[in-house]
């Protein structure tokens, strides 16, 4: 793709509404604001703001709906000024000049509801890279009803972590962390807090009640842990049909090729139908998706995947052609994707899956009948790109720039800059993905991630082998989630639009 060179409205340099004689109003202003300055000793730095509203001007896929990120919305420099002195808080900043964001209106009336800041860039890439402080354990929490006391029940255990080498497992429920009873107002600060080591208070479900067992598991967080994402991974015979099932929990670049491998071996099996298991995959790097797309299709690389729409300041530079991605033949690495070369796909959700996960739904459906089998989708059909304080690079996130990073500004952002169209042009999906056979997961009966008993995977199955109308699924306890322990995460509701658009923009004169 060519390159885009897009004007920025930078300190100094162009004012819509300045007087077009050069001698005296600018400067007066300058001079009378350089006044005030010194009479204020407080001044607020205001370089995060700055950053953060060139790239949002630039970038932000609802720029133009956006009054305060308008090319004209700023007279003067002094007017400029002012506005990020405004609000010294970065972070408050950031939502602020946000599309109606989550965090400023409310859920109900947001438009935006995936954008963030970090005040840290470096903890924001490590954790989109899936590396974290983390024990491994993954988890939902729930409120016990008419109550504002918290239980929590154990989703799954992350390879080679500190909670696969203890006695604690998928199913198993928790009320308590060291011997305090966990609720609505503390369950932040137990078990998200800066403890390392804590111990979970264990329960069981005993005449569809949650009581206290008196198990303790005591875990502990580790730095840098680098969760795998493909956490199950086999080949099921049923009814004389080969079925490939693979859970996979983040669109993670450093495992691709592992995960290349899994295609391998299931075409060395000779698989016949697949389930890809996303119902607690948040998404992460657009560039697997369109790994794994390839692998379920084939490597069709004059087959459109997906097309992307921006802000219509950057759609309006693209040439015919611009902004699309094809299926694949190789990885990022330049390996041969191994591809299954099917004609159907059984995927299994729920509120969970996002982003990245909902792209592959969303970019097979035109070639492949795409069966989907447990609840709706989060909705989340926008993509992002990291930005940090590095002007010359037009804001992008380059790890190889490092050291071009403002020293003065480490603040890192991840603002949604557009949609993906499939082949056909659809991306509506915001309200999410409903699937085509609906069961929610039994908080008493999880099951046995990849066995054939496990309630999704067992109506999967029952509609590959046509058995459907031979079991009962339907669960006996269910719940709203309160909180999860992937909502911390950065690597949630994310679809990094890594490699698939390069704009550069003019220095700072």
């Amino acid at each position: 793709m060519k390159k885009y060179f897009l004007s920025l409205l930078v300190l100094g340099v162009c004012f819509t509404a300045c007087n077009k004689n050069d001698d005296a109003p600018l400067v007066e202003e300058v001079i009378e604001e350089e006044e005030v300055v010194e009479e204020n000793p407080q001044v607020v730095n205001i370089e995060a703001q700055n950053f953060m509203w060139q790239a949002m001007n630039a970038f932000y896929f609802w720029q133009e709906d956006v009054p305060d990120l308008a090319d004209d919305r700023f007279a003067t420099q002094v007017a400029y000024e002012d506005f990020l002195e405004d609000e010294p808080n970065p972070e408050d900043f950031f939502y602020q000049i946000c599309y109606n964001h989550e965090r400023v209106v409310g859920e109900a009336a947001a438009i935006d509801r995936f954008s963030f800041a970090a005040e840290d860039y470096k903890d924001l890439v490590s954790r989109l890279q899936g590396v974290s402080r983390s024990n491994g354990l993954e988890f939902q929490l729930y409120l016990f009803q008419g109550s504002d006391d918290v239980y929590g029940v154990v989703t799954y255990i992350a390879r080679d972590s500190d909670a696969s080498t203890k006695d604690i497992k998928r199913g198993d429920i928790f009320i308590g962390v060291d011997g305090q009873r966990l609720n609505r107002t503390n369950f932040r600060d137990l078990l998200f807090g800066e403890n390392t080591t804590y111990t979970l208070d264990m329960a069981e479900i005993v005449d569809n009640s949650i009581t206290e067992n008196n198990k303790e598991v005591t875990l502990t967080k580790v730095d840098n842990f680098s969760e795998n994402p493909i956490l199950v991974s086999n080949v099921l015979e049923q009814s004389g049909i080969k079925i490939g099932y693979l859970m996979y929990n983040g669109f993670l670049a450093a495992f691709d090729e592992e995960l290349n491998n899994v295609f391998g071996n299931f075409k060395s099996e000779g698989v016949q139908e697949l389930v890809l298991d996303f119902r607690y995959n948040g998404g992460g790097r657009v560039s697997t998706a369109v790994q794994i797309a390839s692998s379920v299709y084939g490597t069709n690389t004059n087959d459109l995947f997906l097309k992307a729409r921006y802000n219509n300041k950057i759609q309006s530079t693209f040439d015919p052609g611009d902004g699309e991605t094809n299926f694949s033949s190789t990885t990022i690495d330049g390996s041969p994707i191994n591809a299954l070369n099917l004609q159907r796909v059984y995927v299994i959700t729920t509120d969970r899956t996002a982003s990245a996960s909902e792209l592959v739904i969303n970019g097979l459906a035109p070639y492949v009948d795409v069966v989907q089998i447990g609840t709706t989708t989060t909705g989340k059909n926008e993509f992002s790109i990291t930005f940090v304080d590095d002007l010359e690079n037009s804001y992008f996130y380059d790890p190889d720039r490092e050291a071009n990073i403002n020293p003065n500004n480490q603040w890192g952002i991840q603002p949604l800059l557009g949609r993906n169209e499939n082949a056909d042009g659809f991306s509506d999906y915001t309200s999410g993905l409903v699937p085509n056979f609906e069961l929610e997961e039994d908080i008493s009966n999880l099951g046995v991630l990849g066995d054939p008993s496990e309630p999704l995977l067992a109506l999967t199955i029952s509609q590959i082998t046509g058995e459907s109308g031979k079991i009962d699924l339907t669960p006996a306890m269910t719940a709203n989630t309160l909180f999860g322990s992937y909502d911390l995460k950065e690597n949630t509701n994310v679809s990094l639009m890594d490699g698939l658009m390069h704009l550069d923009m003019p220095n700072r004169k």
